[in-house]
């Protein structure tokens, strides 16, 4: 299966690891079709373990790469991704910063003076939600297709392993993704199956964006650098941001922080035992 994977085109590689995260992103908003409530400890876990895969992803399968790139093409590797780093999070940034100006309104219409109907309200809240979680997708789609892209310059069994790896570490973050669309539309007052439908919708994002990314970087070399390093930017900005904080809480922060660091560990070993 893998000698078969690895010889297939790095766009299709692309399209069919980031459907894989899609559908991780389905099976995370399965619980609705069950349950009301979820306990959150096995999904906070699950992210602390994502945060540790993709925080060593994004030195191994995507700056150390990026800078092995840029001294081949003639680039001075510091600069370019350095920018590209920064840029990866102020893209996330901007992304948060676009969800609060809509979380604004949403309370506005929701105040006691509003004289919008409580169903449309509720449609918007579920819209607005929906919308916040497919922006965070699509840079996480672009950072694998971008992994996958990268195999056209010289594909290695680690390479493909850190890309793949990569793609695993983002579809795990993408079950508890999934749930936290999917819950608050069934408290919305959505059906199970609506609320499943658009849970796992908000992934679709991904195939897109992993299409796109392998696409660029094997038409425009020279862009390689810097898209290998705002992936990682963006990256580190989903762990640091939402990841870790909201997965590290009492009572269960220590689970959290071991499940990050075999995360890490488990990257790590494949990286360095298979380079």
């Amino acid at each position: 299966m893998f000698q078969y994977f690895s010889e297939l085109s790095p766009v299709l590689q692309a399209l069919i690891a980031t459907t894989i995260t899609w559908i991780l992103t389905a099976i995370g908003a399965l619980p609705v079709l069950f349950f009301a409530r979820v306990k959150k400890q096995m999904l906070d876990a699950l992210s602390g373990f994502a945060a540790g895969v993709m925080t060593a992803a994004s030195f191994w399968s995507l700056l150390l790469p990026a800078t092995e790139h840029a001294e081949e093409i003639g680039i001075a590797p510091a600069p370019i991704i350095a920018v590209g780093f920064m840029c990866g999070g102020i893209l996330l940034w901007v992304g948060d910063k676009l969800w609060e100006r809509l979380e604004g309104k949403r309370s506005a219409e929701a105040s006691p003076g509003a004289e919008i109907s409580k169903k449309s309200t509720s449609r918007r809240r579920s819209a607005m939600l929906v919308f916040a979680i497919t922006l965070h997708n699509f840079p996480e789609g672009l950072a694998i297709g971008v992994a996958f892209g990268a195999l056209s310059y010289g594909a290695t069994d680690a390479a493909l392993t850190a890309a793949i790896m990569l793609a695993v570490g983002i579809g795990i973050q993408n079950m508890p993704e999934g749930m936290a669309v999917s819950l608050p539309l069934l408290r919305e007052g959505m059906s199970g199956k609506r609320a499943f439908f658009f849970g796992q919708l908000s992934g679709l994002a991904e195939p897109i964006a992993g299409v796109l990314g392998a696409l660029l970087v094997m038409k425009i070399r020279l862009l390689l650098p810097f898209m290998l390093s705002l992936a990682a930017g963006a990256m580190i900005f989903v762990v640091a941001d939402e990841l870790l904080p909201e997965a590290n809480r009492e009572p269960r922060g220590k689970t959290v922080t071991i499940a990050t660091l075999l995360g890490f560990a488990v990257m790590m070993f494949l990286d360095m035992a298979l380079s």
